[in-house]
């Protein structure tokens, strides 16, 4: 079964209904289907609430947070190993660090695939498999 990990340019996309939230929509549905797993890094996770609370308040931050992705998908923590692990992407291939979480989890198995809206992955993405969604 494939495993999608969603960084927080894919998820923003679905929610502003951005190019390749329909893809997206088809991956939260197989997670909810059970016909796919999905995760998000708590890194991205918490990048993603960031976002919505600058752009909404604190209460709809909670709110839409709570209804973003299925209750099926996992927000995947960010341990010790992972934060090294990522630490490394971030200074062996100049990438940003809440994208190396998201990377360092996509490289965990060779059935995961890290989606994401973020072209910069184009320079790792020899690392992991990544599909990329449509540019706006």
């Amino acid at each position: 079964m494939t495993t999608y990990v969603l960084d927080s340019s894919a998820v923003l996309r679905y929610f502003d209904d951005g190019a390749g939230a329909d893809r997206v929509e088809e991956i939260l549905s197989a997670c909810a289907g059970w016909q796919a797993n999905l995760f998000v890094s708590a890194v991205q996770w918490g990048e993603i609430a960031g976002k919505l609370r600058k752009r909404f308040g604190t209460s709809d931050e909670t709110r839409i947070l709570s209804g973003l992705v299925p209750s099926e998908a996992t927000i995947v923590s960010a341990t010790a190993d992972r934060a090294v692990h990522a630490a490394d992407l971030k200074v062996d291939r100049n990438i940003a660090y809440a994208d190396a979480f998201a990377l360092e989890l996509a490289m965990d198995s060779p059935d995961h695939v890290l989606v994401t809206a973020d072209f910069g992955f184009k320079a790792v993405d020899d690392l992991a498999r990544i599909e990329f969604l449509p540019a706006k």
